[in-house]
């Protein structure tokens, strides 16, 4: 073992602290206001708000001109829920704190659980690699509020396999709360799946029928305790109608990766292909087979890379320990004044950081998603109107109490009215003209530069009202009736 690797394995007190220290940078980098650069958090605090405000869940859509009144399956309800109490404590500020308390969790349970496998560089490299990954997601939305228990459950899957055992059903609780926390609860149920196979094949033949009650019966729990939500069975296969979606692939988080430049995704491929071509990693065929699964969805849609993150580093722990001559780090080897002092270090820690956001609240500045300045300057009697508005503005609208043509709820709008939509921004001339005069357009709140914007510029009846770095309005130069 280097020297490097004794360093971070003993004594217990110092790799101890090591996680609390990885939690802390990360709380740290996610209490930045750059969480808030996604509009989608303006009508999750506004969803939330208004139903601890009725005491009563949104079942019709509240927001929109364009839909008011449909139909609308809040599947993130209790994300919502727990985004709004945090808004109505501490304002921004306090959504920013919720987000940094679940990005620094995750981190620390992450440190801790690819700690049992491996020690020095390779264990750094592997939670530096991890946590890269889903930095770039760290945005106050409810996939941050979920990312520990898809920590845990994955974790206590590896944990299960590796003392040839069933998960513990005190996993349960956890995915009755992902359920109603976020729609990704489908991803761990079906990760039962890969293990509950990897066991049956590892069984010997007169302990198969053992294995496929425990991990079967495991599988059919969780399953059935997710029910426990106010849409019952209908949430199940929600998650796999917003997938076929095609529609969402003009969405930048549904995208594909990017590769125009370098990013962790392909420093972290050319990282574990440098490891494969020198080390001999080994693994199982349902491993090497959930991990390709893992970097294709993360290829397909850039949302998916802290999945990968997470659960790949995960699953790499033990295959990478084996081929750098490790053993996993025995649990009950810690002495409980370790995990006193971690305990302490990161409560301590918790405590400065939300002193300090509370001391200096989060001011919101203009951005991609926030027209702070054009919103803040517009006559009421023009707010008042219809307006035609950029897909990432609609959040920010609606935090605002004006009613948008579109927002971030791609899954509710649709594909037929998503595919209008991205007809308008080309522009198409007709469909422009349609929606202007069929909705009754009083304004339009677009991006400068982009297509629609420019032919808004040279467009007979309108002018601009005003211009700056991050978006452009358009009025008519005649009264709306």
């Amino acid at each position: 073992m280097s020297e490097t690797s004794s360093a971070l394995r003993s004594p217990p007190a110092l790799r101890g602290l090591i996680p609390a220290v990885a939690a802390l940078l990360t709380a740290m980098v996610a209490m930045s206001p750059k969480v808030l650069n996604d509009g989608d958090t303006w009508w999750q605090i506004a969803a939330g708000r208004m139903m601890i405000a009725q005491r009563a869940l949104l079942r019709t859509d509240p927001f929109s001109y364009t839909f008011h009144g449909a139909p609308w399956l809040t599947y993130e309800w209790l994300s919502q829920v727990v985004l709004g109490t945090a808004f109505n404590l501490a304002g921004l500020s306090g959504v920013v704190i919720l987000t940094a308390m679940a990005a620094g969790l995750t981190a620390w349970l992450l440190a801790r659980d690819l700690g049992r496998w491996l020690s020095g560089a390779p264990w750094v490299k592997l939670l530096v690699f991890g946590l890269m990954l889903w930095s770039g997601s760290l945005l106050a939305r409810p996939h941050m509020l979920v990312l520990p228990i898809l920590e845990v459950w994955a974790a206590e899957l590896i944990s299960a396999r590796s003392q040839a055992r069933a998960p513990h059903w005190l996993m349960l609780p956890l995915m009755v709360l992902w359920t109603n926390l976020h729609g990704s609860f489908v991803f761990g149920l079906a990760l039962i799946g890969p293990f509950a196979l990897e066991a049956l094949l590892d069984a010997k033949p007169g302990e198969r029928l053992n294995v496929c009650l425990r991990w079967g019966g495991f599988g059919i729990a969780a399953t059935l305790v997710s029910l426990i939500n106010p849409h019952g069975v209908q949430i199940l296969f929600f998650p796999f109608y917003e997938i076929q979606m095609t529609s969402l692939a003009n969405i930048g988080e549904w995208g594909p990766a990017d590769f125009g430049r370098i990013g962790t995704l392909e420093i972290g491929l050319l990282a574990a292909l440098f490891v494969a071509l020198t080390r001999p990693v080994q693994m199982s065929v349902v491993r090497a087979a959930l991990l390709l699964l893992l970097l294709h969805l993360a290829l397909q849609h850039a949302r998916y890379a802290q999945m990968l993150g997470v659960v790949g580093a995960l699953v790499l722990a033990q295959p990478l320990a084996g081929a750098f001559g490790q053993k996993p780090w025995p649990a009950c080897g810690r002495k409980p004044a370790t995990g006193l002092l971690v305990g302490l270090a990161g409560s301590i820690a918790a405590i400065v950081l939300v002193a300090i956001r509370l001391t200096w609240p989060v001011t919101l500045h203009d951005g991609p998603t926030a027209p702070v300045s054009a919103i803040a300057a517009l006559p009421p009697q023009i707010a008042s109107r219809h307006v035609l508005n950029d897909y990432s503005f609609g959040g920010y609208l609606i935090g605002q109490h004006i009613a948008p043509y579109i927002d971030g709820r791609g899954d509710f709008y649709g594909d037929a009215f998503l595919q209008t939509y991205s007809r308008l921004l080309e522009p198409d001339e007709e469909a422009l003209s349609k929606v202007l005069t069929e909705r009754n357009i009083g304004w339009t709140l677009l991006v400068p530069g982009s297509a629609i914007a420019q032919a808004m510029d040279h467009r007979p009846g309108w002018r601009r009202l005003r211009a700056d770095r991050w978006s452009v309005i358009h009025v008519p130069t005649r009264p709306i009736p």
